[in-house]
């Protein structure tokens, strides 16, 4: 299964017929069935997933393509999230604010119409709703409200939405109403307790909230015995609610009285779980028992998987969710999400999983440098976590010293994967124009014991929007030799082999006379891996053919042929070249799925092919932050893993985030009948559709298809005897040795969408 996107782009006048037929299409197939295992909830039911304007991460809050997507992808019985307003002629419309400038087309329909007013006691300028009739707003149109999110759908004319209508679309759904300026709409003669009041007559309201005390007290006993249930808003614990003048922190001292006028109380995540000044978890609070204990509901606001959120969730929003519903002390009874699948997932599919449940889907889960994503890559502390995290195969990208040592680096250019740079061995640069064009510290120029003295430094890909992996633990751990590597992995109970790459083999012999071959082979005889005293698997991973033919003339170990290149299709007689000297291909996310402007444009038949010659297939490079990926995966890393494995039956993913991958294999949604609809792949090229044909980027080229001259190679030169060079000062390396055959591969190139980012965060 797969979820498709019917997304409609149509006015008010077909709104209500065309919700109605979505709702019908979208909704929830299955029931997902709640887990066995005890919640610690008020009611010991599963939480709540409330849907916060719909689908208001990725579509335009409110808009009848976020509330229809949300119902497609979340759980049956979650909320649909309304933010209430009331128009000049008293009507209630779904908008996120009170003020209508931010999220829709308002100041270029009606640039003159913007007034300022007091707005709990401050003076606040925009265009209002109580400035406009339902009538005015008709050819008004809702766009993004957070400029960090996709401009693609600002132009598809998506109509705000009276209550009325939105109920219409929810039927299994969940109706949540949220009242956040009762007081003001008073000061102006509009009364929203009238307006819910009379509502309540014909549509269903399951949930009204509000952070206003007098709202409360002005609608008690007036919706009947079978009326919505009420929920205080907790906003900040300095603001102050404006009714009392009070502080939301001294009124959550008293959950006792609060529990007089309302059955829950819906709170900030920092309420529950607060952070530190650099942004670690810190303990937990002791508000939900308390508030359980005072017989209220905790539900809890500010989930959106494309926000920062906590160091210690590794980018993982999954992660996240799980902290609040299923930590084995408390759970919280429902979350506020703009990501609604991913909080359905999290519920339905990750909790209540012990690390030992059985596996339900089965691939490899290949480190990338160790856990890279958490500690600096190629280090002890890196390949440890990644075994504590779940990974199948850890990996070591060998580096040769000069001294011959074999080690593991994420880059033969130590500059990129050190602090050397900051060290009096910054001396030793030098230009390898056959390893790159500009100048590096390279592993060759440093004898290993100076490489062991070496700060290893965290990579940080997605600096440039301000996102950085783990600061505490940034120049954390050690350099390990691939003695010492090798040792872990056979030491390990868990693993079941390890990945070796090698690289640079050629300009190694000719130039710098080290054998990295040799090297690797020699020190697997060593560590016992060659004598069959470890049932570790060994594979060997390269760029080059001919390093892999080496390999398997040599030994009997398993070859892995990276294809460096961002391909979109390949040929046979490739194929049946690769097939003389490797038992697995290695290929990049974009050859899978194309994704040139931050929208998937189609899946290729890459795996197809491979697989039908009995090829593996490994996928690289997976990452927790959500400007990794394409739109279509929903800043999840999750849905991302899964439309690879399930959609398309990859044999491993390469990641510097195993815990991720792992937790994946024990997806219980995974072992259902009917796969349920927040556990569906995404259908290629369906998030296009629904872009508007004035945001469609134009065509580009397709990837170059990969052909039997990309892999064919000459044989690896002989070992030649190093010439005595200096150690000191800077040189220039220009020799004509044979380099590595050339990529046509460009390093996996940020999307439009990261580009917009990485514009709006440097601001």
């Amino acid at each position: 299964m797969n979820f498709r996107l019917g997304i409609p782009t149509m006015r008010a006048s077909t709104v209500l017929l065309c919700g109605i037929v979505l709702a019908h299409l979208f909704a929830a197939q299955i029931d997902g069935q709640r887990s066995r295992s005890p919640w610690q909830t008020l009611s010991g039911d599963a939480p709540l997933v409330i849907a916060r304007g719909g689908f208001s991460g990725l579509f335009p809050d409110s808009s009848l393509a976020a509330y229809s997507f949300a119902m497609q992808t979340s759980v049956a019985g979650s909320a649909l999230w309304c933010d209430v307003q009331l128009t000049k002629d008293g009507l209630g419309i779904c908008f996120p604010d009170l003020t209508l400038n931010n999220a829709s087309t308002i100041e270029f329909v009606y640039p003159s119409r913007q007034k300022s007013y007091p707005v709990n006691g401050v003076r606040t300028r925009g265009w209002f709703t109580i400035d406009f009739s339902l009538s005015d707003l008709n050819n008004v149109s809702l766009i993004r409200g957070i400029y960090s999110r996709s401009e693609k759908f600002d132009e598809n004319g998506y109509s705000i939405l009276t209550v009325q209508i939105v109920t219409t679309l929810k039927e299994q759904e969940v109706f949540w109403l949220n009242v956040q300026h009762d007081a003001f709409y008073e000061q102006h003669n509009l009364s929203m307790s009238s307006f819910l009041i009379s509502a309540s007559r014909t549509v269903s309201i399951d949930y009204i909230s509000s952070p206003e005390l007098n709202f409360f007290r002005k609608v008690a006993g007036r919706f009947g015995r079978d009326g919505p249930i009420f929920v205080f808003r907790f906003l900040g614990k300095e603001d102050f609610e404006p009714t009392t003048n009070r502080t939301y922190g001294s009124i959550l001292s008293n959950l006792t009285f609060v529990k007089t006028f309302a059955s829950g109380i819906l709170v900030p995540k920092s309420y529950i779980l607060p952070l530190d000044d650099k942004q670690y978890l810190l303990p937990p609070t002791s508000l939900v028992q308390d508030a359980h204990k005072a017989g209220l509901k905790v539900y809890v606001s500010g989930f959106a998987n494309d926000v920062d959120i906590a160091y210690t969730y590794s980018f993982d929003p999954v992660s996240e969710y799980l902290s609040f519903v299923d930590n084995g002390y408390f759970s919280v009874d429902g979350v506020l999400s703009d990501f609604p699948i991913t909080a359905s997932a999290s519920i339905e599919c990750f909790s209540h999983i012990s690390r030992n449940a059985t596996k339900q889907v089965d691939f490899l889960v290949i480190s990338k440098n160790g856990a890279s994503g958490d500690y600096p890559g190629c280090t002890d502390l890196a390949y440890e976590k990644a075994i504590q995290d779940g990974a199948d195969v850890i990996d070591c990208s060998v580096q040769m010293s000069r001294d011959g040592t074999p080690f593991c680096s994420s880059s033969i250019d130590l500059a990129n994967s050190t602090m050397v740079a900051q060290t009096p061995l910054r001396n030793r640069s030098t230009t390898v124009h056959e390893i790159s064009s500009v100048g590096g510290i390279f592993t060759f120029s440093l004898t290993w014991p100076e490489i062991q003295s070496l700060t290893p430094a965290i990579s940080n890909p997605y600096r440039a929007y301000n996102m950085f992996r783990n600061p505490n633990e940034k120049k954390s751990g050690k350099l390990i030799s691939l003695s010492e590597f090798l040792n872990l992995a056979k030491n390990s109970t868990s693993l079941s082999g390890v990945l070796i790459s090698v690289e640079n083999a050629v300009y190694l012999r000719k130039e710098q006379g080290l054998d990295v071959v040799k090297a690797v082979l020699d020190t697997l005889t060593k560590t016992g891996y060659s004598n069959r005293t470890t049932t570790k698997n060994v594979m060997i991973q390269s760029t080059n053919s001919s390093v892999l033919a080496d390999f398997k003339k040599q030994s009997q170990y398993e070859t892995v042929y990276k294809v460096e290149e961002t391909i979109s299709d390949i040929l046979d007689s490739a194929i049946k070249d690769i097939k003389k000297f490797a038992n697995a291909v290695v290929i990049s996310r974009s050859s899978v799925f194309p994704f040139p402007d931050g929208f998937i444009t189609r899946q290729t038949n890459v795996v197809e092919r491979l697989h039908k010659s009995q090829l593996s297939v490994y996928v690289e490079l997976f990452q927790n932050e959500f400007v990794s990926q394409p739109y279509d995966f929903l800043s999840d890393p999750t849905v991302e893993i899964n439309s690879y494995i399930s959609g398309v039956g990859i044999n491993g993913t390469i990641t510097e985030f195993p815990l991720t991958a792992a937790r994946y294999k024990r997806n219980r949604c995974l072992g259902s009948k009917e796969t349920p609809p927040y556990m569906a792949h995404v259908d290629p090229g369906g998030l296009l559709t629904v872009v508007s044909p004035s945001s469609l980027p134009p065509a580009k080229p397709p990837n170059p298809v990969f052909t039997d001259a990309d892999v064919t190679e000459p044989p690896l030169p002989p070992v030649t005897a190093k010439a005595p060079t200096s150690t000191h000062g800077t040189s220039t390396s220009s020799t004509n040795a044979q380099a590595p055959r050339p990529s046509g591969q460009t390093r996996l190139t940020l999307s439009l969408r990261l580009s917009v980012f990485a514009s709006l965060l440097l601001l």
